[in-house]
């Protein structure tokens, strides 16, 4: 460097000491700096491994929570089939009663005992053969009446039967279909216990992320200063080395400069021939910085 040549050898001593105490404080912050860092970036770790953990915990929640979730519905499914069924039996015994509008049984009792009048005036009352034939007309029609709605009493008893026991089967299938609600309602509040958990740990994570995040950014922001204090190091150390050389430099000529100086008062013959030579090379030598404290 031009500028270390320009400097007496004090000037330059002085530059190395200042350029070794900035190169150690830079050092010294920079491995602060580094420290630091270390330990914000174990804590993002810490946080993430946390993170990781709270996540399979989070998976876990979620597949028993679904498996709960499936087994409600297939309950709900069994719940809805059950009440389908139970309402088409109830439309189906709507639509048999109607087609029953009449008590045919007390018609058919009715009409047996009005023939058994009947047949009783024919046997005890006199009458004319007119009238006669007329009550036995009236008989024969009255005990068709009663065969055509006996046939229909008897239906009627068939469907009455049948109506029994579609109540049977309609209570049954609203039996299972409570059953059925039960486990949907027992399954429904175990399913919002692992939903609640589940919600808990999305909480959880989320904060988490957000705090490691944050520690990221602090690790990034910290560890871009420490490299800057880094390369100020470098650069420093790169002057040290400078200085160091032009020292060198200087020293390596100084002894070759003293060197030759020997040599040559060596030579000379007379006291007075030395004192000349050395006044004449004295300067010299005290520029180039070996006649002086220090090296």
């Amino acid at each position: 460097m031009e500028e270390l040549a320009s400097l007496s050898s004090k000037e330059l001593r002085q530059e190395l000491g200042k350029a070794e105490e900035k190169y150690h404080q830079l050092i010294e912050r920079r491995d602060e700096l580094n420290q630091k860092a270390k330990l914000i970036r174990e804590e993002r770790n810490m946080l993430n491994e946390e993170k990781k953990k709270l996540i399979e915990e989070m998976q876990k929640i979620k597949a028993m929570r679904n498996e709960i979730v499936k087994k409600m519905r297939e309950h709900k499914k069994l719940r809805n089939e059950y009440q389908q069924d139970a309402r088409q039996l109830i439309a189906k015994k709507r639509d048999q009663k109607k087609k029953f509008k009449d008590n045919s049984f007390l018609k058919a009792e009715e009409l047996k005992i009005e023939i058994r009048r009947l047949e009783y005036e024919q046997e005890t009352v006199p009458m004319p053969p007119k009238e006669e034939e007329k009550l036995i007309k009236e008989i024969k029609e009255k005990k068709m009446e009663y065969e055509k709605v006996k046939k229909e009493a008897e239906k009627q008893k068939k469907v009455e039967i049948d109506l029994e026991n579609l109540d049977e089967a309609i209570n049954k299938l609203f039996e299972m279909a409570d059953k059925e609600h039960e486990m949907v309602v027992k399954y429904y509040k175990e399913s919002q216990e692992y939903h609640n958990k589940f919600l808990s740990l999305v909480e959880e994570i989320t904060k988490l992320i957000n705090e490691a995040n944050e520690k990221h950014k602090q690790y990034l922001e910290i560890k871009s200063k420490a490299d800057e204090y880094h390369k100020k190091a470098v650069e420093m150390r790169s002057k040290l080395m400078a200085i160091k050389k032009e020292r060198k430099s200087r020293y390596e000529k100084a002894m070759k400069m003293l060197e030759e100086f020997n040599i040559k008062a060596k030579k000379m013959k007379n006291s007075h021939e030395l004192e000349e030579f050395v006044d004449k090379n004295l300067e010299k030598l005290k520029k180039e910085g070996k006649i002086s404290i220090g090296l």
